[in-house]
């Protein structure tokens, strides 16, 4: 019997390390009892295989350890090589390769049959880890064809897992999802839960190297999700879901996991701890913090160089080059280096990081005058525009273009940078979820970047229009994607509500919270991988050109700001023709931005016995100097027209009604001139229900409701325990009219969170996005309700994103905290004017106008509101 038990721990450390740990234990007393030391060494060394699933590593190698003195006490060089074997396998995880190789070659000569296999898989591993993949591939090949001889079909499960992971690294993308479909369904069969865990986790690895996110996304979080069932700890495994978000880039997720992981990994995981190292560098580099990320590729580096990594070490040393460069280097000793590094990376098999590494080589070299060296790096680079994922393609008609603006072919460069734009639009279009599309915008600012730098440099104000709207807020150019109904996103969107307000009722009654917190974390990462797995495909608009834009403005004019390396530029579109206009440093601009909506917000929160003259007189002083900034140099163009204005991301959340030369007329805010033509051209709906609809905890709401009403016809009034998510969701869509009386929220760390508070919990923009038919018009009584968060590209993240997105043809909200009081006789006005036949500008500005006396409060919210679409 303890023969029995010893081998079912052994059995079960994939399926249930935590009861195989104890089997184990208690066959060893048995074995220990009976004198009988080979049962003791395989129960020591199931023993050690548990603890090595549950990341106790120390442990792992005292118990293995043991195992091998104990089959040799025995005389059984059978078991002492198979506990070898275990020992060099978690060796080789602490990064003791050359230990582990010892270990398995003392093993093998004394193996035969599946032992043998087993074997040869487990050195296959090792040098899988230490990146000598073509060795790692025959021992592989070689261990599957011993197994299915002997016919042990847990080893050739192991082994096919492990030869599909190689091949997802090394580019056999489709050879590696074969291995991992057939050892899923072997470990099925052996009912190993953990194993085929592990395998759909590799199979997302696969999926991330193919560049199908939403694919490699769905599989990480499902693995996960049976890891957390199974109980079993893998935060090494966060470091492959960071790989994947550093490539989109989900840059404050994958912030988030780096520092987890760190947290996490402690000092037995050093192989992962390195990678986690090596991707904050990563993060690091791509957000902008030079010196920490060479820091942390420093450090990563010298891991990797410990561990005998070479792949990783060459991929470190490029970021603290490419750090350097971004820095202001700029020398022939760092473009040898860079190239150097390509070079190195591309023989090691890392073609895309080879590829930046070759561009960033061509840039230094043209920037030091070494022409010849330019040219050499971007020809090897531009054949990457051929063939492979859609991000290689990308950097390859990026190096291309660089290639034909060298050799003074400027209008086949800015063809090059075109062709890239497009396949990464194309690219964006397939991943579906609207956050995904977003923030992928970020690996075309380079190729956009080129272009309007030669834009610029010719002056022509089409040109830059041209290319600044090429790649701003191009996700909102994209035909809208929306979840399947079937996804269980609406379930998880109320479980997420309920737990929003158990934690806040937690809150409010100072009762402790942290668990409630914990659960909403994990609600709101239910929600996205759902709403990631949103099925893509559909058109993208096309930028217009400058007649178009002009026809359709009539006799309004078109601002478009763009932010130029610091400088701030205007194009107007007026009287049908453009005109280009510097402006100065973005800086100061976005200074007194911050005054301004420091100055307004002091207005609202001051109590009522406070003299308010000293905000008032801040937010005029911050108002006119904006003003002079943005709007004088142009009085020319734009006196007594319209506004349409298309803001860079560096001038958001600017309450434009405050500038002097925005009070007295209509003023329409877009993302883009794209984006406005199209809501311009959408029909107005001018028939069709209204819904009005007022949240809890805000005593104005139900009045402001109330009277709102009379001016919207055939309305549904939802109010009070009525108003809920669902029925104001319901309401909401196709309705010619939707109106928000409610408490919002800014989230700026995830700005789809941002909610209007219900009389179930928050209606998120996530909600928004399950609309089959987005309301045309859209009144948004609510606190910042009209603030985006803004991304690389100008890309929008929040309520005016994902309303005008889906369809939405004007927005009416607010982009500072509003005062309820001064708003509701604000927001019946613009209703009365609507009604009446004024366009959503002309009401807006008319009703600002007729409360302009109305006190500081009246000021705040006038000012604050704004007109977003058409």
């Amino acid at each position: 019997m303890a023969g029995v038990s010893a081998a079912a721990a052994l059995e079960a450390r994939q399926r249930d390390p935590r009861a195989a740990a104890a089997l184990g234990r208690s066959a060893l007393r048995a074995a220990r009892a009976a004198g009988d030391a080979e049962e003791a060494s395989v129960a020591e060394r199931a023993i050690g295989l548990s603890l090595r699933e549950l990341h106790d590593f120390d442990g792992a190698l005292r118990h293995l350890r043991r195992s091998v003195r104990l089959a040799e006490d025995a005389g059984s060089a059978r078991l002492a090589a198979l506990a070898r074997m275990s020992l060099a396998f978690v060796l080789s995880n602490t990064g003791r390769h050359a230990g582990a190789l010892r270990a398995i070659n003392a093993a093998l000569p004394h193996l035969r049959g599946a032992d043998a296999g087993s074997g040869r898989m487990q050195r296959g591993l090792v040098l899988h880890y230490l990146c000598r993949y073509d060795e790692a591939l025959r021992e592989y090949n070689a261990a599957i064809e011993a197994v299915r001889r002997s016919g042990d079909r847990l080893v050739e499960a192991r082994a096919l897992n492990n030869r599909g992971l190689l091949r997802a690294y090394t580019g056999g993308l489709r050879a590696a999802d074969e291995d991992f479909d057939r050892a899923a369904a072997l470990y099925r069969e052996l009912g190993q839960e953990l194993a085929v865990a592990d395998v759909r986790w590799n199979a997302g690895i696969s999926a991330s190297r193919a560049g199908d996110v939403p694919r490699a996304l769905t599989m990480f979080a499902e693995a996960e999700r049976e890891y957390r069932r199974l109980a079993v700890p893998r935060p090494a495994l966060l470091v492959n879901r960071l790989e994947l978000l550093v490539s989109v880039p989900l840059l404050e997720e994958a912030r988030a996991v780096a520092d987890r992981a760190l947290a996490e990994l402690g000092k037995g995981l050093v192989l992962a701890r390195s990678e986690a190292l090596f991707y904050r560098a990563r993060v690091a580099l791509l957000e902008g913090d030079l010196d920490l990320a060479l820091r942390t590729a420093a450090s990563a580096r010298e891991g990797f160089r410990r561990e005998r990594r070479a792949v990783w070490e060459v991929g470190a040393r490029h970021l603290e080059l490419r750090a350097a460069y971004l820095g202001g280097e700029r020398s022939r000793s760092l473009c040898a280096a860079l190239a150097r590094v390509a070079a190195r990376l591309h023989a090691l098999g890392r073609p895309m990081a080879a590829l930046e590494a070759r561009v960033d080589a061509a840039l230094v070299a043209r920037d030091v005058g070494d022409r010849r060296r330019a040219l050499a790096e971007l020809t090897v680079a531009g054949a990457a525009r051929r063939g492979g994922p859609a991000a290689h393609r990308v950097q390859g008609w990026y190096a291309e273009a660089l290639r034909r603006d060298l050799v003074g072919n400027a209008r086949g460069a800015r063809s090059a940078l075109r062709r890239g734009l497009r396949l990464l639009d194309e690219y964006r279009v397939s991943l579906g979820a609207a956050e995904l599309r977003a923030l992928s915008g970020a690996q075309g600012g380079a190729l956009a970047l080129e272009g309007l730098r030669s834009a610029v440099a010719s002056g022509h104000a089409g040109r830059v229009l041209g290319w600044a709207e090429s790649w701003r807020a191009g996700a909102l150019r994209m035909t809208p994607a929306r979840p399947p109904e079937d996804s269980g996103l609406a379930d998880a969107l109320a479980e997420l509500r309920a737990v929003t307000a158990d934690l806040e009722a937690a809150l409010a009654a100072g009762r402790p919270a942290a668990a409630l917190r914990r659960r909403q974390v994990r609600g709101e990462q239910r929600v996205r991988e759902l709403t990631r797995r949103t099925s893509g495909g559909g058109a993208v608009d096309r930028v217009p050109a400058v007649r178009d834009l002009a026809w359709a403005l009539g006799d309004a004019a078109l601002v478009e700001y763009v932010d130029f390396e610091g400088a701030l530029l205007a194009v107007v579109v007026a009287g049908g023709r453009a005109g280009l206009h510097r402006l100065g440093a973005v800086a100061e601009a976005v200074r007194e931005i911050r005054l301004l909506r420091f100055a307004l917000h002091r207005l609202v929160t001051l109590p009522g016995h406070v003299d308010r003259s000293g905000a008032r007189a801040g937010a005029e002083h911050a108002a006119a100097a904006l003003d002079r900034r943005l709007l004088a140099p142009l009085r020319r163009r734009v006196e007594g027209r319209a506004l349409v204005l298309a803001p860079t991301g560096a001038l958001g959340g600017l309450p434009w009604s405050a500038l002097p030369g925005c009070r007295d007329r209509p003023v329409t805010v877009v993302p883009s001139a794209t984006v406005w033509l199209r809501a311009a051209s959408s029909s107005p709906v001018a028939r069709g229900r209204a819904v009005l609809a007022a949240g809890p905890r805000l005593p104005a709401a139900p009045t402001e409701i109330d009277a709102v009403a009379p001016f919207a016809s055939d309305a549904s009034t939802l109010v009070g325990p009525a108003a809920t998510v669902d029925a104001v969701a319901a309401a909401m869509d196709g309705a010619r009219l939707a109106h928000v009386a409610a408490h919002g929220s800014f989230r700026a760390d995830n700005p789809l969170f941002s909610a209007l508070e219900l009389a179930d919990g928050p209606l998120t923009v996530y909600d928004l996005e399950r609309l089959r038919t987005p309301p045309a018009r859209v009144v948004l009584s609510a606190c910042d309700s009209g603030r985006s968060a803004v991304r690389p590209g100008d890309e929008l993240m929040g309520f005016t994103a994902a309303l005008l997105g889906l369809g939405t043809r004007t927005l009416i909200a607010p982009v500072v905290p509003v005062p309820a009081e001064a708003t509701t006789p604000l927001v019946v006005e613009v209703h009365r004017r609507l009604g009446r036949g004024d366009p959503p500008a002309v009401a807006l500005a008319g009703a600002r106008e007729a409360h302009v006396d109305g006190g500081d409060a009246a000021f705040a919210a006038g000012v604050g509101f704004l007109c977003f679409g058409a």
